[in-house]
């Protein structure tokens, strides 16, 4: 090769990486991978498939698909079971009974000390529906489609701080960096709406979950398939309208140039991030339009803010469901629910199992409810799959700070034993699976991991969850985790 080929220019090779090797390299070692068994199935994990000019198209799911969406409503904090759903007769017979020494030997707890007292359910629980399912009267509402519900009694988890525990119900592993479900779901199947973002994430109760924005974070995947974090108030997004004296046309013409500026980076440089960087200025573009119809929850019926309680001009989970509703028929691929304030510890009236809990029971009761009924009127339950969950469950003790009884009431987190529903989207309604022990403590019957729990979302929206992989560090990456195997669907939820 003569030493002036551009090749050799200084500023040619100041950009010139592995990859430009592996790609212009006489022997072809990119092409001659690529033909082989694992680069075939490289591709058909949905990697080397995807255009990243055009990264959130829609892409088939590699089985049979039962659901095309996602509704995630997470509780942050944790309900506890005990008191929605997991009804156990027996523990309300050993109320105020000092705890076995055998519930309590190699437990950790986040602030139980000593000997706890049992503690019994605070709130009468009754059957509903043709199918019987149990319910607390905190749920009245709600209670009137349960036969739509198919709840999981039979959840565990490892993780006992919220988190950790948050960031494993969401991402697959404990620890920051990986990639969320929902970052997962829109990366394998791109987004129905090429207008909106194929993730969005919105958040109530005042705060954002404790693992803060890891939980809907891209990890080791491109950003562009991170959840959008959008408002219920104000503009949905920050920044999104043009500045004061900027029109469409000059914002047009702005990004044209910068996308200008990109390609060549593109071209020169080849990371995907730029062409990344070049969809997301085209999505926010287009979004300018589209995203502000879909917030505007003033365009619906007086009848439906009267079905779902909504508070217009507030910040509410009330709000967020009808918002859920709103994307999902628009097309949204994953949008994601935080209500924050779950955390019934007993340590203040706010976190009171007769307080707090009862004020947080009521704000999402009748959303919940509307947001399925909604769904089903409007023809689109039937392929969107709605979960509701917290990260873990409560103890069937009660709460004893420093070994003292407490003020008030309240239970200590719980990662044995804790209670998921899931609605529509190609699960059975009117099914419960999985069983806990008599006293609610830890799941004794069918258990259900958090991977298990992935690997069934997953094969829902048309996956097999070991296959839709991502290289990383030599490792290809999964939702349900490399580092521990075995994971499986749970077929018996499934229609």
């Amino acid at each position: 090769m003569n030493a002036f080929h551009p090749f050799f220019r200084h500023a040619d090779l100041m950009h010139r990486t592995r990859r430009h090797f592996l790609r212009d390299c006489a022997s072809g070692l990119g092409a001659l991978w690529l033909a082989t068994t694992s680069g075939r199935a490289w591709g058909a994990a949905g990697v080397a498939a995807k255009d990243m000019s055009r990264p959130l198209r829609p892409v088939p799911p590699s089985i049979r698909a039962r659901a095309k969406r996602v509704i995630y409503l997470h509780m942050a904090g944790s309900p506890s079971q005990l008191e929605l759903f997991d009804y156990k007769p027996e523990l309300a017979r050993q109320d105020g009974k000092d705890c076995p020494a055998s519930l309590l030997a190699g437990k950790q707890f986040a602030f139980i000390q000593g000997v706890p007292k049992m503690l019994g359910p605070q709130y009468s629980f009754q059957q509903h529906g043709q199918s019987g399912q149990w319910v607390s009267d905190r749920l009245p509402h709600f209670a009137s489609v349960v036969d739509e519900v198919c709840f999981i009694k039979s959840m565990y988890t490892d993780q006992f701080n919220h988190g950790p525990a948050q960031l494993l119900m969401h991402t697959g592993t404990q620890n920051p960096g990986a990639a969320s479900a929902g970052a997962w779901a829109t990366y394998g199947l791109g987004a129905e709406n090429q207008n909106l973002p194929g993730f969005i994430v919105l958040t109530s109760g005042g705060k954002n979950p404790d693992a803060g924005k890891s939980v809907w974070g891209s990890g080791f995947l491109p950003s562009v398939y991170q959840g959008v974090q959008c408002r219920s108030q104000g503009d949905p997004v920050l920044f999104l309208s043009n500045p004061a004296g900027i029109t469409r046309s000059q914002r047009r013409r702005t990004l044209d140039a910068l996308n200008e500026i990109n390609e060549k980076t593109a071209r020169e440089v080849g990371d995907p991030e730029t062409l990344t960087r070049i969809a997301q200025y085209e999505l926010a573009f287009r979004m300018q339009v589209d995203a502000t119809d879909a917030f505007d929850i003033t365009r619906e019926p007086e009848s439906v803010h009267k079905l779902y309680g909504t508070e217009l001009g507030k910040e509410s989970f009330a709000n967020n469901c009808l918002l859920a509703r709103r994307l999902a028929e628009r097309g949204v691929r994953y949008i994601q629910l935080f209500d924050w304030g779950w955390d019934s510890h007993g340590a203040s009236e706010s976190e009171a199992l007769s307080h707090g809990f009862k004020g947080k029971c009521q704000s999402v009761d009748r959303p919940m409810m509307a947001l399925i009924s909604d769904l089903k009127q409007r023809g689109l339950l039937e392929d969107t799959l709605v979960v509701w969950s917290g990260e873990f469950g409560r103890t069937s003790m009660r709460e004893n700070r420093s070994g003292l009884e407490m003020q008030f009431v309240g239970r200590d987190h719980n990662p044995g034993a804790f209670t998921i529903w899931m609605a529509g989207g190609g699960v059975k309604g009117g099914i419960s699976h999985g069983e806990t022990d008599d006293f609610g403590y830890q799941s004794a019957i069918d258990r259900v991991s958090v991977h298990d729990f992935h690997a069934t979302m997953l094969a829902l929206l048309g996956f097999d969850h070991l296959r839709l992989t991502y290289p990383v560090s030599g490792v290809n990456m999964r939702l349900t985790n490399v580092t521990k195997p075995g994971s499986q669907v749970v077929k018996a939820v499934m229609a």
